[in-house]
């Protein structure tokens, strides 16, 4: 499109489009403490450059009360999160246990967490710390208290309110920053690979925070490939990861924030089914950028900012990865686009009920 006059950053250039580096997989749910549970960490598993908290799996039990069921956040493909309170700072925690058949031993496991612990960005979730007793692997992270973005969008119970407009913006600058940030400044890049909804979290003042990132191995595996509708085409057709291909799942994420509409809803008429091909012919004509708008949003937001934001997500979601820009390029736009002009009705938004808080981290 023609429409992007704001893409002008100096730092298009700086920084090739690959760069993975290793995966973190999520895990198998284990109940029960093991009875030969070691409390130590073996001296040769390289963990010097850690700059994450060591736990013992009895301690993150105790955190979770031998992982109660009540203590269940969510649980994804791989395995479940619990929330925990630590006992000796009572600090509220995520806890996730990752798939014990992932890595090859402690010293695979932890140069992973060596990666993830030198990772801190205010929009990315933060590692306290982690586990590697015996067979256990866990991951600490703090706790986002307000649920996910998906909760927000799709989920309207228990008294939530939709998202307005500047929140919503909001909401996508924060989440552009924290990729332009593992793109960009982190060597190497990390690609995030599997961007949506329900790994973007909302703290208390509804900023948001992307999960912890997998860390992508390069080649043509399959599992890299991400979830069905975020997937960049050539994700789906040859496994090409790229940080150009977070760049795809981003405009989908932007095109979700617009409309409110689910990336695929098989509820709706069959040519409405998938978000991308719904909005696709939108794209060609400005006169019809105010179809795109969820009906939630009641018409209070700006025309112009309608026109660039609309414009930023059909950019992000040009076939052709060489085409689509840098996560530096979609901040600069952005940034002109997340505060009310005077007059406009932005507001905070109520927290959800006591317990409606959810850390995903799938």
């Amino acid at each position: 499109m023609s429409c992007f006059p704001c893409f002008s950053s100096k730092r298009s250039n700086s920084r090739k489009d690959t760069g993975p580096t290793a995966v973190v997989r999520d895990s198998e749910f284990e109940n029960p403490v093991p009875k030969n549970q070691t409390d130590a960490i073996p001296n040769d598993t390289g963990n010097a450059n850690i700059s994450a908290k060591t736990f013992t799996f009895r301690e993150l039990a105790s955190a979770t009360k031998n992982f109660r069921p009540d203590y269940l956040l969510g649980e994804g493909g791989f395995g479940r999160v619990y929330k925990g309170s630590l006992e000796n700072s009572g600090q509220t925690v995520a806890i996730k246990q990752l798939d014990r058949n992932g890595f090859q031993g402690n010293k695979e496991f932890l140069a992973e967490v060596s990666k993830l612990s030198q990772l801190h960005h205010q929009n990315l979730v933060n590692l306290i710390g982690y586990c590697a007793d015996g067979d256990q692997r866990l991951l600490v992270f703090e706790y986002i208290p307000n649920g996910s973005v998906e909760d927000h969008l799709f989920d309207l119970s228990d008294g939530k309110k939709p998202l307005n407009w500047y929140t919503r913006m909001k909401i996508a600058y924060g989440c552009a920053q924290c990729l332009e940030y593992l793109h960009e400044t982190v060597n190497p890049p990390v690609i995030y690979r599997d961007l949506k909804t329900s790994k973007l979290l909302l703290d208390a003042d509804f900023n948001p925070k992307l999960s912890d990132p997998g860390f992508a191995r390069p080649g043509p595996m399959g599992d890299l490939m991400g979830t069905y509708g975020y997937s960049a085409p050539e994700c789906t057709n040859t496994a090409n990861l790229s940080v150009k291909s977070d760049v795809y799942s981003f405009g989908v994420l932007m095109l979700e924030l617009i409309t409110g509409r689910r990336v695929v809803d098989t509820t709706k008429p069959t040519n409405e089914q998938n978000l991308v091909t719904w909005a696709a012919p939108m794209f060609k004509d400005q006169k019809r950028y105010h179809e795109l708008v969820d009906p939630l949003i009641e018409g209070d937001f700006p025309a112009k900012d309608l026109n660039q934001i609309v414009a930023v997500a059909a950019m992000c979601l040009q076939e052709e990865a060489s085409v689509r820009p840098l996560m530096a390029d979609v901040v600069v736009t952005l940034s002109f686009l997340t505060n009310p002009g005077p007059g406009s009705l932005f507001h905070s938004l109520p927290l959800p009920p006591e317990g409606g808080g959810a850390a995903a981290h799938e």
